[in-house]
């Protein structure tokens, strides 16, 4: 392609060509500037009449402060920016960490879970951050700003995520580490749902005409085995044994695969669930694993009346343990067993129902004995424990 012609100004070194305005679509002059650096000619564009405000005195004073060395010329510039993109791509900020865990971990339990609070509360303060650019007060920051809404176990699991790809950025030397220690907030973990049987005995009735094929049967299995969310979600149908009796819990949170009995409710509640071609009891519209239920679960809640802060299905969980330990007939060695808890600390939230049980017990075989003393008759025989639970 031919040179355009340039024409040249009144001021020394600056020129023009005759263009066309990507902006109007009409003529305008685009205006160059020649001068020496270093020894070497240099040619280059100043700028558009139009889209960049661009005049002959401009130039020449653009033109003085590049000749001075004030400016960079335009392949400086273009060389400097380069230089910084490369820079900038080869950092490992928390965003480039996350998608570098996620390529490595595709496999890990609860990545939906993470997902969620990545692209919510992490990304949107730290993406562009490296871990060493990351202060203390950032972190207070995010802290005050959602626990002003949500919950300080919300809060923990955010900080803990954050953690974990600073950590893991560390340990894969691809980024400096932090340079404190996050704080966590003080989460109160010990929190026992319960409810009454008139309340049961509603939600029952609430599931068995409510229409969502997962939601209603998942929270009547929790009740009925006392089984995890996620561990239902992914629960396989070669996982249940009618035969021997068996639920087998595949990768269960902090242990290996463990197995617990299939009651005659839950296996009623199974048999009769509808099987589809995929190989998860509780499938996700594509047959894919069900990520969650939580829409529909708390309308049935709401429907049943329960209470606001009750969870629709690891409620149930603590329901079914808390009703096992106030029956005073399963003891916490066997109940940390149902509830596959690796930690007997866990189980231990549940001791006061036991101890509470066996008082009454106690108190009732006291009252039975006052009873005998009392008798006249001193041939009387001692009453049996059932009649005075009639």
């Amino acid at each position: 392609m031919p040179a355009q012609k340039k024409f040249s100004t009144d001021y020394p070194g600056v020129f023009y060509i005759e263009g066309m305005s990507p902006a109007t679509g009409k003529p305008e002059k685009i205006y160059y500037i020649m001068y020496r650096k270093n020894g070497r000619l240099i040619d280059e564009k100043a700028g558009r009449q139009v889209q960049d405000d661009m005049t002959p005195a401009r130039a020449s004073k653009l033109r003085a402060l590049k000749m001075a060395g004030k400016i960079p010329t335009n392949k400086e510039r273009r060389e400097a920016e380069k230089a910084e993109k490369e820079a900038k791509d080869k950092r490992y900020t928390i965003k480039k960490l996350w998608e570098k865990y996620q390529e490595n971990k595709p496999d890990l339990k609860g990545m939906h879970t993470y997902k969620s609070l990545y692209e919510l509360h992490i990304g949107p303060s730290f993406a562009d951050k490296e871990p060493q650019d990351i202060r203390p007060l950032d972190v207070v920051r995010i802290s005050k700003k959602l626990l002003k809404k949500r919950s300080p176990q919300l809060v923990q699991h955010v900080l803990e995520l954050l953690r974990r790809l600073c950590n893991y950025g560390n340990k894969q030397q691809l980024s400096a580490p932090l340079n404190f220690k996050i704080e966590m907030p003080d989460v109160d973990n010990i929190k026992t749902e319960d409810l009454t049987s008139s309340q049961i005995k509603k939600l029952l009735k609430v599931i068995d005409k409510d229409k969502h094929p997962a939601a209603g049967p998942m929270m009547k299995l929790a009740l009925y085995t006392g089984m995890r969310r996620g561990e239902m979600f992914r629960l396989h149908w070669k996982d249940v044994d009618f035969e021997r009796g068996f639920i087998w819990i595949r990768n269960p949170k902090g242990g290996k695969d463990q197995k617990i009995p299939l009651n005659e409710a839950a296996r009623k509640l199974l048999k009769n669930h509808p099987k589809t071609k995929s190989r998860y009891v509780f499938p996700g519209r594509s047959g894919g694993q069900l990520q969650t239920v939580a829409k529909p679960a708390n309308k049935i809640k709401k429907d049943a009346g329960l209470p606001p802060d009750f969870r629709p299905l690891h409620g149930l969980r603590h329901v079914y343990a808390s009703m096992l330990a106030s029956s005073g007939k399963v003891d916490l060695y066997t109940l940390q067993k149902l509830l596959t808890h690796q930690d007997p600390g866990m189980t231990q939230r549940y001791a006061h129902l036991r101890d509470e049980a066996l008082k009454k017990a106690s108190e009732l075989a006291g009252n039975i004995i006052s009873d005998a003393a009392r008798s006249e008759d001193k041939d009387e025989k001692v009453a049996k424990l059932e009649d005075y639970k009639k």
